[in-house]
């Protein structure tokens, strides 16, 4: 697909593309190779500019938001180098640019490129910078789209693994599924390590047999335990006869996999034969000196299957003196998100494991985060974005970024002051600012103060009060401004809105 054109560039015509996207500097819009240019035209290009990546909102109607995608833009910004061939590429799609600016095209890195970040897994709020990226500003431009692209949907599904993590609960296991409906084979191994970042404990566990069972004494061991369960008295009644193709493929791929099996137990009957036909492929695992891992279920009333499981397992424990059978893993799916697991703890269920993939993965609540880049100073002049929309009005100049804590060690707020204004200290009364509404503004005595931008997710969550994690009305967190960076956002967009005239 030829390269779109932009400002009066044209098309790529039949030039061949870099081969691999992902690690090219041509990860980006044409837009940013023509403004690039015109600064190069106009002799700005080695100007010095500071430009601020931060969001707005946070995702899916909560009061938070975990940053994710820290280490792949360092990855990208130290591998950041344009090829031969990715230069007679860009002749082609802009064939009206001078030679010269190919030339420097094909001579700059980001060797002089500075970024000041906080570190990743941290949970973050709108308007304060996840990254302060300094530098030549034809560089730095080219970074924009880039940056975005890796830390969007990287901090939006890690962001989404936090919140399922809070809705289950910290002794569920959490399993990724998602690989099969992610946004193709990229968006699937980003979502399995975000996941991995957001709190979840994996994605699926494989296992291989040792080869040390023989095929015919195991079937008969499995159709012996299957027998004895039938003839059990605490167990007589709950099911009739058991599908017999579902045993021998209980059987069969226990025997390739002893010490990791676990069943899928809904294709007929979860109750009636799934269960019992893996208990007693599992009873047999067990005479075979192996322990298999539990059974999932993907379908129905999973809090009532759950239970009735537990049940059955107990029951087994009991019968059979087999020690610890009752707590056998019960894992479940099918389509699970953060309402459907907020209602199976509400109804009472016995799952100790979910599987959770679309809804994840997809960020199916919410498509993107909406992360943008900012210029707020070049050459130490101040630069602020105006607009009617007030909160897409821009913080100016260069920043500081600290999180105050309060007595009971929560966090109270995040406040951004200029560069060279003094950090908070603690014990020392500190006006804070909302940015843009005169009426907010408090004071805080911190106890600790914690500076957030410098040259970690499931822990920070837990120094987080409850009420700003909660899925349903959390409460907002507050994002303030020293007094005299307030003052000075407000001289500046006084002096810099145009002012109208009435006629």
């Amino acid at each position: 697909m030829a390269a779109a054109a932009a400002n009066g560039a044209g098309g790529g015509g039949g030039v061949p593309r870099p081969t691999n996207p992902m690690v090219t500097p041509l990860l980006t819009d044409l837009y940013q190779f023509t403004m690039a240019y015109a600064y190069w035209k106009a002799g700005k290009h080695l100007d010095r500019a500071v430009f601020d990546l931060y969001f707005r909102k946070n995702p899916f109607g909560g009061e938070f938001t975990i940053f994710g995608g820290l280490e792949e833009c360092i990855r990208f910004i130290a591998n950041f180098k344009l090829t031969d061939t990715e230069i007679i590429f860009l002749r082609s799609a802009m064939p009206t640019c001078e030679d010269g600016f190919f030339e420097y095209l094909s001579s700059i890195d980001c060797s002089d490129v500075a970024v000041y970040a906080i570190p990743e897994g941290s949970v973050v709020f709108p308007k304060v910078p996840l990254m302060i990226i300094e530098g030549p500003v034809a560089v730095i431009q080219l970074l924009e789209t880039p940056f975005l692209s890796l830390v969007n949907y990287a901090s939006l599904v890690t962001t989404n693994a936090a919140r399922h993590r809070l809705v289950a609960g910290k002794p569920k296991n959490l399993l990724e599924f998602g690989l099969r409906r992610a946004q193709g084979p990229d968006g699937g191994i980003s979502a399995s390590r975000y996941c991995y970042m957001g709190g979840f404990d994996a994605t699926r566990t494989l296992a291989s047999s040792d080869g040390s069972n023989k095929c015919e004494d195991f079937v008969s061991l499995v159709q012996n335990w299957l027998a004895r369960i039938k003839d059990a008295g605490s167990l007589r009644g709950t099911f009739r006869e058991t599908n017999l193709s579902e045993l021998a493929a209980f059987t069969s791929y226990a025997l390739a996999f002893p010490n990791s099996f676990l069943a899928l137990v809904d294709t007929y009957d979860v109750m009636r034969s799934g269960v019992p036909n893996f208990c007693a492929v599992a009873l047999a695992l067990n005479d075979m000196g192996y322990k298999a891992a539990g059974i999932r279920l993907d379908s129905g009333d999973l809090a009532y299957l759950s239970v009735e499981t537990r049940k059955f397992f107990r029951a087994i424990e009991e019968e059979f003196g087999f020690i610890g059978f009752g707590k056998m893993n019960i894992t479940a799916s099918n389509d699970l998100n953060e309402e459907t697991i907020d209602a199976l703890n509400k109804q009472g269920h016995e799952v100790d494991a979910f599987g959770i993939g679309t809804y994840l993965v997809t960020c199916y609540a919410q498509a993107a985060l909406g992360c943008v880049f900012k210029l707020v100073e070049i050459n130490k002049q101040p630069r602020i974005k105006l607009s009617e929309d007030v909160t897409k009005v821009s913080i100016p100049c260069k920043k500081r970024c600290y999180r105050l804590f309060g007595k009971e060690g929560y966090p109270l707020v995040d406040i951004m002051t200029g560069e060279d204004e003094p950090a908070p200290k603690v014990g020392e009364r500190l006006l804070c600012r909302h940015p843009f509404n005169e009426s907010k503004r408090a004071y805080v005595v911190p106890q600790h103060v914690e500076e957030l931008l410098k040259s970690r997710c499931m822990g920070y969550l837990d120094r987080m009060r409850p009420d700003h994690m909660r899925r349903l009305n959390p409460t907002p967190y507050k994002v303030s401004v020293s007094a005299k960076l307030y003052d000075f956002i407000h001289f500046l967009w006084l002096n810099e809105a145009p002012v109208g005239e009435l006629q």
